[in-house]
């Protein structure tokens, strides 16, 4: 189950890369060039196998491209979780939980649910808090300050990215991107050769 969803995680990543559409049906589509959207860069450039932006607008292309973004945040979260557990690290307590589809069902009930509540505020907390809940917008706190769909600093957390040049937030976002792409061919990776039983024949034993 979780090989197939992080499958669908890397198909959907498809549309970063962006293409230009030969035959659209929308006039906004039309007009839309992604060809210089973050994303679309060497060695690949511009591509877009699946045709999932050849008719869409930019509104649909920005969703996603957020999509993308997301799913490469959580698979550089689970290739990390992945090579710690691995490596023998454990939480005090959790020293008898073996590392990777081994623990699924190792794991108490009750941290089960411990760990489902610390992903909802998770998933509460890492949004736009301007559009909140959700991107519904159902709230006062005024215009949001985010610069793209997945910038949830809520004119809080910064480390200097307001003090950067538009290149360089260009370049920073490019790299965000590269890494999660990287991430979910990693954790699927990762999950294929633990499947195959030779999980060992890539990372050192411990």
């Amino acid at each position: 189950m979780m090989k197939i969803a992080l499958l669908a995680a890397v198909v959907g990543s498809a549309a970063a890369f962006a293409p230009s559409p030969v035959a659209q049906t929308s006039t906004t589509a039309l007009n839309a060039d992604f060809s210089k959207e973050i994303g679309a860069q060497m060695p690949l450039g511009f591509i877009d196998p699946l045709g999932l932006v050849a008719d869409a607008d930019q509104d649909e292309f920005d969703r996603l491209r957020w999509v993308e973004l997301k799913h490469g945040r959580v698979s550089m979260l689970a290739v990390t979780g992945y090579l710690v557990t691995y490596a023998g690290v454990r939480f005090p307590g959790a020293e008898d939980i073996p590392s990777g589809f081994a623990a699924l069902d190792a794991i108490p009930g009750m941290v089960w649910a411990q760990m489902i509540a610390t992903w909802s505020m998770m998933e509460a907390a890492n949004q736009d808090q301007y559009a909140a809940p959700w991107g519904t917008n159902q709230n006062a706190l005024g215009d949001s300050p985010a610069e793209f769909k997945g910038d949830f600093r809520n004119g809080a957390l910064d480390f200097g990215w307001d003090k950067l040049s538009d290149d360089s937030k260009r370049r920073k976002r490019s790299i965000e991107l590269n890494n999660g792409r990287a991430a979910q061919m990693g954790i699927l990776g990762l999950m294929v050769h633990e499947k195959l039983g030779n999980i060992d024949a890539i990372l050192p034993t411990y």
